[in-house]
């Protein structure tokens, strides 16, 4: 059997079904929990896919009963009593014990009193309408993110700068209250598990360590302050010449993006000239065909432009597990949102390719680091010269033009995103851990700290309500940053043992089949058959490591 490929070794482990006599009363429960909650979960997702799109509050009324139905499933202490049996007892084969883990996990989470519960999930769902409507508003109009991000790229003017920054945080002056409130109701639904608060429990149930996470999280910053601190320097002066101020007066609004989250555009490249005139849908479609991962069906099912009231940022929904996954994205035919939506379907064709044979709740990613990384690897080439050469012909020269400052721009946003997910890792960990505390001041000095970005003089406001993640996705963020770190050790994996070439930079896969079907077999089909470790060592042949993230991007002074 150990010479058949993956994907036969894996369907030779598919045979258990509910009714054998091993395991019979683990089946009967795996079964009948199946029947209780995959529909529900299908309508759930559904219901908020069509709520993100109308906007609507009837539609997020119906997306939040639901998710308390599913919930009042998971809040069953009976059942719960029987899968802590299960866990405390001997389970031989893994599929029968993987996924008595996870479901034990998922009504670990919700053993809280249920009128809680829907106090959380009703106050969440008001909290995500909001921010789905909002619409900052400068000099009377009404904007989008869209037009607000545009301002803040292009604008010289500080005045405008400065008025469009403090527009994007008014949503955070709207929901912060409630925030604070929705914290400590998951912290309060957290003790009621027997954990100290709600980020520990969400990491724990997660299978993350906490004090792994901490680790990291400082072995990250040692890892990359020096560079990013002369990184800083470069920023501050070009756009110090730039707006015509001194570095020691540059403020936050004029690092050219709302949060300093992916870095302002220091270098001559100019990547919109390129994509303004092409198919955004058409060249993902293109690319993605070119690697043997079909994605006609899941753009014909996803909602890709703007709409009034709609949710105005990007996911990736798996409606049903059973090959129903969506996108929604709001695209201008830029390199914002072409790298958006090569993100977006990197999360799409994970779920589609999870093996259609394992059983419903194995048929899901192993975990969010591992399909963020996915997400990672493949959104990075919208800034690539050599990708974008082999999507649009931009021809050698034009390559050789661009490339030495393409590299030293994907370097920079990697670097400005590290530092930004230092402070959202810190931020969420803190305000879990004291929700009561002085969060404003709190905000600014992890920015002041890990982005070398000043607060302005004078301000308390919360900023940091202004970000959807702190509100909505909890114990997140972090993820993102895990999953940078696995799509560099992808990036060198594929290249040099797959495809078995040198040259990791230029290697974007375009056209390349077994890249597809590396992706198929090894990543994409167990499903989440194993836990995220036992998977990045069955597909790279070594544990999660920052070394590749940091040969790519913190060490190499000329393209690799």
């Amino acid at each position: 059997m150990k010479n058949l490929p993956f994907s036969q070794r894996l369907k030779s482990k598919l045979k258990i079904v509910p009714g054998d006599n091993l395991y019979e009363e683990e089946t009967k429960f795996i079964e009948e929990y199946e029947n209780k909650v995959a529909e529900l979960t299908k309508n759930a997702n559904l219901a908020f896919f069509n709520a993100s799109i109308s906007g609507k509050p009837e539609d997020y009324k119906i997306a939040s009963d639901l998710q308390i139905e599913l919930n009042k499933i998971y809040s069953n202490n009976d059942a719960f009593k029987e899968l802590q049996k299960f866990k405390n007892g001997e389970i031989d084969d893994p599929l029968i014990k993987r996924q008595i883990d996870l479901i034990y996990n998922e009504y670990a989470a919700n053993q809280f009193d249920t009128d809680l519960q829907k106090e959380i999930i009703e106050l969440s769902t008001s909290i995500e309408e909001r921010y789905s409507t909002f619409r900052a508003s400068l000099y009377g109009r009404d904007l989008t993110d869209n037009e607000l991000d545009e301002i803040l790229k292009t604008s010289e003017s500080e005045t405008e700068l400065k008025a469009a920054w403090e527009a994007s945080k008014i949503i955070g002056e709207q929901v912060h209250e409630d925030i604070i409130k929705l914290v400590k109701l998951r912290n309060k639904a957290a003790t009621q598990t027997g954990y100290e608060n709600y980020h520990q429990m969400s990491l724990i149930l997660s299978e993350q360590n906490p004090a792994d996470m901490d680790n990291l999280f400082d072995e990250l910053n040692e890892l990359t302050l020096k560079t990013f601190s002369e990184l800083k320097d470069e920023i501050d002066n070009y756009l110090s010449e730039k707006y015509n101020v001194s570095i020691d007066n540059l403020k936050p609004w004029h690092y050219q993006d709302k949060y300093f989250q992916q870095g302002p555009k220091i270098y001559n490249v100019d990547y919109n000239r390129y994509y303004k005139d092409e198919n955004t849908v058409e060249l993902t479609r293109k690319y993605f065909n070119s690697i043997n991962l079909e994605v006609d069906s899941i753009l014909e099912n996803s909602d890709l432009f703007e709409k009034e009231n709609k949710y105005q940022h990007a996911y990736c929904t798996d409606i049903d597990r059973n090959g129903d996954i969506r996108i929604v994205c709001n695209i201008k035919h830029n390199q914002q949102w072409m790298g958006t939506m090569l993100h977006e379907m990197g999360h799409a064709v994970y779920d589609k390719y999870i093996s259609p044979k394992l059983p419903w709740q194995l048929r899901s990613h192993s975990h969010i680091l591992t399909t963020e990384s996915i997400a990672m690897l493949f959104g990075r080439f919208s800034t690539n010269p050599y990708w974008i050469d082999s999507m649009l012909h931009i021809g050698e020269d034009e390559v050789n033009r661009i490339k030495d400052e393409s590299f030293k721009s994907l370097r920079l946003e990697q670097l400005v995103f590290s530092r930004w997910t230092q402070v959202i890792y810190r931020f969420e960990k803190e305000m879990y851990s004291n929700p009561d505390a002085d969060l404003n001041s709190y905000w600014w000095d992890l920015v002041e700290r890990f982005q070398l970005i000043k607060k302005p003089s004078g301000r308390n406001r919360p900023d940091w309500a202004a970000k959807i993640h702190i509100a909505l996705y909890p114990a997140y963020y972090h993820n993102y940053m895990l999953g940078e770190l696995l799509a560099s050790q992808l990036q060198f994996y594929i290249t040099k043992k797959v495809l078995q070439l040198e040259d990791v930079y230029k290697e974007t896969f375009s056209g390349q089949k077994e890249v597809g079907e590396y992706l198929q077999h090894l990543f994409f089909s167990p499903g989440a058959v194993y836990d995220w470790n036992e998977l990045v060592v069955k597909s790279t042949g070594e544990l999660l490591s920052p070394k590749y993230y940091a040969e790519q991007f913190i060490y190499s002074e000329e393209l690799i």
